[in-house]
């Protein structure tokens, strides 16, 4: 035995020794995918997420949502008239009148990766408030529109409408009932959300 290991002790140098911390801190962070990642936090924040692939299965997800709730009668708060001609076979009930809907039916402008959040303008909810919107989202989006932060959303929506930028541009990500209120979440708008996603990549 070597004078310095009588001295020092006994040195393990093997691969398998070297704790996780040790080696994580020199390593390249694992990068999750995009749509990897926006799925994990949108469930975190309470989210019902629904993955279609095709059009049938959006029509076919949105009719089990309705019939679950018993919202197939109920006033539906709807501003987009593609969506009103998408699912016109269901003969929503829709209503530019807040008060009187239980839920609202919209599209998004971007999918939030970072947070799990949906980013929203004036383009789907006119000037109204989160607050003012109806308790129940069923939001119907795409997966070509997954972003990995807020910064990169705002710059597509800048980028779609050069002509006339949208305003009221906001996101949601509270998705069930705060039962502890904090600073952080102070003004924020819980919403039940249901998000028909659509494979279009």
């Amino acid at each position: 035995m070597s004078l310095f290991r009588k001295i020092f002790g006994k040195k393990e140098t093997s691969g398998e020794n070297i704790k996780g911390e040790e080696r994580g801190k020199y390593m390249p962070e694992i990068k999750i995918p995009i749509d990897e990642k926006f799925t994990i936090n949108f469930k975190a924040n309470g989210g019902k997420f629904l993955y279609c692939e095709n059009i049938d299965e959006i029509k076919k997800t949105l009719k089990e949502i309705l019939n679950e709730n018993e919202w197939e009668d109920k006033n539906v708060f709807l501003l987009d008239e593609r969506l009103k001609d998408l699912f016109k076979e269901f003969n929503l009930k829709a209503t530019r009148k807040t008060a009187e809907s239980t839920y609202f039916l919209s599209t998004c402008e971007y999918l939030i990766a970072d947070d799990g959040s949906l980013l929203i303008s004036s383009n789907q909810i006119a000037e109204k408030k989160l607050k003012d919107l109806p308790p129940n989202f069923i939001i119907y989006a795409t997966t070509s529109q997954f972003v990995e932060n807020i910064g990169e959303g705002l710059r597509g929506i800048k980028n779609k409408n050069r002509e006339k930028i949208p305003t009221n541009i906001t996101t949601i990500k509270h998705f069930k009932a705060l039962e502890d209120k904090d600073f952080l979440t102070y003004g924020s708008s819980s919403k039940n959300l249901y998000l028909l996603l659509l494979e279009d990549l």
